[in-house]
């Protein structure tokens, strides 16, 4: 038989389930553990008692003996031969058990005896019959007989349910309990209770619950005490105010966040609670995130739920089968019963009368056992009442909002509600407590806590970097928000916050007074109205970084005083229509505007400032910028780019740019600049860029364009040079590198004033001497050639800081290398061997550092 400690296992749900388990659950819990003892205690006195005894009905006194007269000395009665053996061996046998301590069965007839000569001296048959069986009646059975009529009669004569209730008792209490923790073990709904309990139990000891709402608490406690009659005085030395740098009242564009209590029961926070450790810091962000993910996989079904449900209706409908077919069998048993096991040939009787001995200690379990199952049912239906009274599949934290200043907790729903309504069960406070976590407020205050606590300013301070216009600029990266330290670096000029989706800019910014350049790459960030009037007033440089133009925050629109705009991002022409509702009007002051995005149309917004503008540039990703007559409006603009944009001639509109100095058309699809002519009504036009294009020639017509003084025209195809280009005086810079150039007209001495010239990547093979003419040249770029020889006379050009040689035929160079005294080795590219070819005071020469300074740029 099974002991208590074998099935106890049965019952081994971990500790950590209890909040889980409401008091109904217990509480059948334990009915199952007592129904359980009462089973096992039945089995175990049904198997170590005897269960029947049974003795044979006999025949009336007259009818079954022999009698005779009291005054014969002699019997006549004949025994045969065949007789005397079997009374004999019977005889033997009842000497045997008496041998055996058992009592000796006698025959109904009185033996004769086996020695004549002994009956003078015995006693009469009825004295021996009186002497040996004084109290009962004598039968022909023996020890085996009775031990077998007793187990045939406990079958054939015993109820069924006499002698199966202990088994039936103990197979339905497993039922039970297994009905009872089905949910637990379950596959699909084990893994999410698992989940669930272990984080609702580190939610509920997280330190950071215990920070949010006393801090709220306090919060909440010293509103109240302004604003209700009659509330609690907190001491004085609490701080109730709001973190540094939170928003204002008057601030529209930041909710303030936390968690409020009722001013009934406030909480106080201690001052050590001020700052979060930082590993409970992690610990908590790591909950939020899992709570967000196990909210996602719980709330898509109701499975547990539904299980529930199911085991509830189970165990109702086996208290409903127990009770029925028990209560018929109460009164089955009985002490007493009569057996005919139809073995008179065995036994030599037909009808036994049998004993239950478990019969009085069997109705009295029954019956506690039928109370036990009444309770538990009772139980049950109450539990199938609470199940379908309220909607357990939804679950809303009201009272919580209500309570607290957290009102962004989401209501949930299906199997999580149905977890969050069993909480409540054990203990409501669970739920409140796991509130806390459900909610974006609190998430983004710990981020600001844990975030203020990893950057201090002195790390800031590490991070702070000067850039190529020595600058002093921070670079915050992929960061939960700002740290409140950046704004104590008052001495910052540049700041880039890249891909801070919670990034809120305080009023504290007021005191970064040299703050002019501001970059938000995937950062919609959000300002208060203090910051935002600092910004308006001093922020000269915007930089703006998005993927929709939905992102650009508002208040960019609004900066009066900006003189540099760059829009990065998506700008199609259904987010024109949005973008041109964000009018770009009030940036009266704005000078620079750079749009790098996907446009087929330059966006009536950007003429809007084109009154102000003195730099357009508009790179497309390859889109083909169909509609350019907007253009015409920026009458002021002095430097035009358009690259990228598909042009495959020079836009119309671009001629009526009077004020232009620079035009930039690089990585579009122009084949020829017939329309080059028109650029003679541009005086002021200095800079003309069409590189990376498919130009194949220069019309003569350039030579009109009389101011030109940087002409860039590389990576093209042009397979020659004309002489129009050598006429432009003005020329100081000539970029023709990777084109299909062979040869450098004699013409390029007539550019005296031509200071840098590239010609890297053609075909050329012999250098004029005319070239050598150009005695202000600072910088000659010719790699990539077929040149094989360098002229002697480039010792002529007393100015060259730069010679790019790499990549030709050459095989030695020249020793009047040592005249270009403004000439280094840094300057001079070319291959080691060739270096070596120059002689040791040439070398020496080029290695030493020159102190005068030059500017080396194009």
């Amino acid at each position: 038989m099974f002991t208590l400690a074998e099935v106890a296992s049965l019952n081994d749900i971990q500790p950590t389930y209890r909040i889980l388990k409401p008091w109904w659950d217990v509480f059948m819990d334990y009915l199952a553990v007592v129904m359980l003892m009462v089973a096992i205690f039945a089995g175990t006195m049904q198997l170590t008692k005897d269960q029947v005894v049974c003795l044979p009905v006999l025949p009336s006194p007259v009818n079954s003996k022999v009698h005779t007269s009291p005054g014969n000395a002699e019997v006549t009665t004949e025994i045969s031969k065949t007789d005397v053996a079997p009374h004999r061996e019977q005889e033997g046998q009842m000497t045997s058990d008496e041998s055996l301590g058992t009592p000796a069965v006698t025959p109904d007839v009185p033996l004769r005896a086996s020695h004549p000569h002994t009956e003078a001296t015995a006693p009469s048959p009825e004295a021996k019959k009186e002497k040996r069986d004084p109290t009962g009646r004598k039968t022909n059975l023996d020890f085996q007989q009775y031990v077998f009529i007793n187990q045939m009669c406990y079958h054939l004569a015993l109820p069924w349910y006499s002698k199966y209730f202990p088994y039936l008792a103990l197979i339905h209490t497993i039922i039970l309990m297994v009905s009872s923790n089905f949910w637990f073990k379950y596959p699909k709904t084990c893994s999410k209770v698992e989940h669930f309990v272990s984080i609702l139990g580190k939610c509920f000891e997280s330190p950071w619950t215990t920070k949010a709402l006393s801090e709220t608490a306090c919060e909440d406690s010293e509103e109240n005490k302004q604003r209700i009659t009659g509330a609690q005085t907190l001491p004085k030395h609490v701080s109730t105010s709001s973190d540094e740098g939170s928003p204002s009242a008057s601030t529209p564009m930041i909710n303030k966040t936390g968690f409020k209590f009722s001013a009934e029961k406030p909480v106080v926070e201690v001052p050590s609670m001020t700052i979060l450790d930082k590993k409970d810091g992690e610990q908590a962000k790591a909950l939020f995130e899992k709570v967000r993910k196990f909210r996602a996989h719980v709330e898509d079904s109701d499975l547990i739920y539904k299980l529930y449900v199911v085991q509830t209706v189970i165990k109702t409908a086996k208290f409903i089968f127990i009770l029925c077919y028990t209560a018929n069998f109460v009164n089955a048993i009985s002490f007493e019963h009569v057996c005919k096991p139809k073995v008179e040939h065995l036994t030599g009787y037909e009808v036994f009368e049998c004993t239950h001995n478990m019969a009085y200690m069997l109705k009295k379990l029954l019956i506690s056992y039928i109370s036990i199952i009444c309770v538990y049912g009772f139980i049950c239906l109450y539990t199938l009442f609470w199940l379908f009274r309220i909607p357990l599949k939804e679950y809303s934290f009201e009272k919580v909002r209500e309570e607290s200043s957290f009102s962004d907790i989401p209501d949930v729903k299906n199997d999580f509600a149905f977890l969050l309504h069993m909480v409540d069960q054990y203990d409501q406070l669970y739920s409140k407590r796991f509130g806390v976590f459900l909610s974006e407020v609190s998430e983004n205050k710990l981020r600001e806590i844990s975030l203020n606590h990893e950057w201090t300013f002195e790390k800031l301070r590490q991070h702070v970097s000067r850039n190529a216009q020595d600058k002093q600029e921070l670079h915050l990266f992929m960061l939960s928000g700002v740290p409140d330290a950046v704004f104590d670096l008052t001495d910052l000029d540049v700041l880039k916050l890249e891909l801070i989706p919670e990034a809120k800019i305080p009023a504290k910014i007021s005191q970064m007074t040299n703050l002019q350049e501001l970059h938000l790459c995937h950062c919609p960030a959000k300002v208060e109205q203090t910051a935002f009037s600092f910004l308006r007033d001093h922020l000269r440089c915007l930089h703006v970084k998005f993927t929709d133009v939905a992102e650009i925050p508002a208040w960019v629109y609004l900066l009066k005083n900006l003189r540099e705009l760059y829009l990065i991002g998506n700008l199609n022409s259904e987010n024109n229509k949005m973008i041109g509702l964000e009018s770009l009007r009030e940036l009266r002051h704005l000078k620079i505007l750079h749009v790098k995005s996907n446009l087929t149309k330059v966006p009536s917004n950007i003429t809007d400032v084109a009154p102000h503008l003195t730099k357009l540039v508009i790179h497309n990703d390859g889109t083909k910028l169909l509609v350019l007559n907007s253009l015409k409006k920026m009458m002021n603009v002095a430097e035009l780019e358009l690259q990228n944009c598909e042009l495959e001639r020079i836009p119309h509109a671009i001629f009526s740019l009077s004020n232009l100095q620079e035009l930039d058309l690089k990585s579009n699809n122009i084949r020829t600049i017939e329309e080059i002519i028109s650029f003679q009504h541009l005086k002021r036009l200095t800079c003309l860029k069409l590189w990376h294009n498919k130009i194949a020639t220069i019309p003569p017509s350039i030579t009109h364009v009389k101011n030109l003084e940087s002409l860039y025209f590389s990576n093209n195809k042009l397979e020659s040079l004309p002489v129009a280009v050598f006429s432009l005086q003005k020329l100081r810079c000539l970029d023709v590198s990777y084109n299909n150039i062979s040869m450098i007209p004699i013409e390029i001495g007539l550019l005296q004033n031509l200071q840098h010239l590239h010609i890297t990547g053609n075909k050329v093979d012999v250098l004029p001497k005319q070239l050598f003419k150009c005695v202000k040249l600072r910088t000659l770029n010719l790699g990539q050639n077929c040149i094989t020889s360098l002229p002697e006379k480039i010792g002529q050009l007393s100015q060259l800081t730069q010679l790019e040689l790499k990549g030709n035929c050459l095989d030695r160079l020249p020793a009047q290398l040592g005249q270009c005294r403004l000439l280094k080795k840094s300057g001079l590219v070319v291959e080691d061997h060739l270096f070596d070819t120059l002689p040791p005071e040439v070398k020496e020469a080029l290695n030493q550092d020159i102190s005068v300074p030059f500017a080396n740029g194009i």
